[in-house]
């Protein structure tokens, strides 16, 4: 790994559809080249204080499924090498799931964040894919974001 650090976003806001899992980013490394997923998180525009939470998962997907891109940024600028890694969102047919890395309630008038210690940031191996899965008891837009590091 180069120390080389980059943001994936959803870069606006996607809609959930009640009741229906949907794929909102995932990020893809490069052959031959593995990386760390350092920290992400979700944020929902709900507005109803007694709806039920949103069911998040991070899981390794072994598909593309199908999905717009996404471009990738450096989070430090000055740094002259190319992100190599690639990014998706707004999944309209879902990608194979794998292993679950985390599985988090998030209520529908917040947001969840998950910054990994040193160490014990999650490996995504050469070719990998890492996605964050969301599933709303109802309709409310959400925003997702990873930072990682090839």
């Amino acid at each position: 790994m180069s120390d080389l650090k980059f943001m994936a976003e959803t870069e606006g806001e996607i809609a959930l559809v009640a009741a229906t899992a949907k794929t909102i980013l995932q990020v893809k490394l490069p052959a031959n080249h593995r990386g760390l997923l350092k920290a992400w998180g979700v944020s929902f525009d709900g507005v109803s204080p007694t709806a039920e939470p949103v069911q998040v998962r991070l899981i390794r997907q072994t598909t593309a499924g199908t999905m717009t891109g996404a471009t990738p940024r450096k989070v430090d600028s000055s740094i002259s090498e190319t992100i190599l890694s690639t990014a998706l969102k707004n999944a309209t047919a879902e990608p194979t799931g794998g292993d679950q890395l985390r599985a988090v309630e998030v209520h529908p008038q917040g947001g969840y964040e998950e910054q990994l210690p040193f160490g014990d940031e999650y490996r995504i191996p050469g070719d990998g894919r890492v996605g964050i899965e969301c599933t709303a008891p109802a309709t409310v837009n959400v925003r997702g974001w990873m930072r990682c590091e090839e």
